[in-house]
């Protein structure tokens, strides 16, 4: 079974004070890029892995998804998600993405924040989510970068002239993180940029967008406490697609070409 952190109640009472828990998705400074990233929802099936307070769940159901699905293996999480998502169609259940199993071809689009980086194997993970998956079907996630993971111990290095630096080390050594982060002894998993990638193409993916975010000047200055994540990419945010056409390409592609049948016929009427 999965860590369940999230119901320690020092962790859980940590975890709320954040920006991120407060604000909802304008708390994540990732969040735009997240946006740049997503296609558009309307009448998609959507799966969220690790969906906390429910901010991303009902966000998609703001943008007009057909049906959403939030899982999480913290049973206090869902219980805030629930109490927040009053009124709102959505499904809460409570899961283990260690052991998940999804319906074949029931989603158009599975995302994530910050929770697969807390998982010792993700491969079993990555094929449920493509058998999930309908053809062309999106696969977006964040997790912690390797760079922030890699070092047994984290933290920032300064040298005389007040320079920040952040170290690494044991990039090679994969496996178990422990960390003090809220609560003493919270386990997350550290694995090469390469041995996330490779997973997703083993399990059939194509990745289609990597991003090793770093917050924008106007980030910067509107937050001055997020100057120091420009000197190392704490997450990273990846996209990867189900192999084959998606439903909502098939339907364009064949409304193009009736478009053009019909143009076609307009035309040859008039030389007629």
């Amino acid at each position: 079974m999965s860590q369940n952190i999230y119901d320690d109640p020092s962790f859980f009472a940590g975890y709320a004070t954040l920006d991120r828990s407060v604000k909802g998705l304008d708390g994540a400074p990732e969040w735009p890029a997240i946006q740049q990233m997503l296609p558009p929802l309307s009448g998609l099936r959507v799966v969220d892995l690790g969906c906390g307070y429910g901010w991303f769940c009902r966000w998609a159901r703001d943008q007009g998804a057909a049906q959403v699905s939030g899982l999480d293996i913290s049973s206090r999480m869902l219980e805030r998600a629930r109490e927040m998502s009053e009124g709102q169609d959505i499904d809460y259940r409570c899961a283990d993405l260690q052991t998940l199993t999804l319906p074949a071809n029931g989603c158009e689009l599975v995302y994530s924040s910050l929770a697969l980086h807390y998982l010792p194997d993700v491969a079993p993970l990555f094929a449920t989510v493509y058998q999930a998956l309908t053809p062309g079907g999106t696969l977006l996630f964040s997790a912690e970068h390797p760079v922030y993971t890699a070092p047994l111990r984290q933290g920032w290095q300064e040298d005389a002239e007040g320079q920040k630096s952040w170290p690494v080390s044991h990039y090679q050594q994969e496996g178990e993180r422990i960390s003090n982060w809220f609560a003493d002894g919270v386990k997350k998993q550290h694995r090469k940029l390469a041995s996330w990638i490779n997973l997703l193409v083993a399990a059939g993916f194509v990745i289609e967008y990597l991003d090793e975010w770093g917050p924008t000047a106007a980030q910067i200055a509107a937050q001055p406490g997020l100057d120091e994540e420009k000197e190392r990419p704490m997450i990273f945010l990846l996209r990867a697609r189900k192999a084959g056409v998606s439903r909502r390409n098939r339907l364009a592609a064949r409304n193009l070409r009736a478009a053009e049948r019909l143009t076609l016929s307009g035309w040859r009427r008039c030389w007629q």
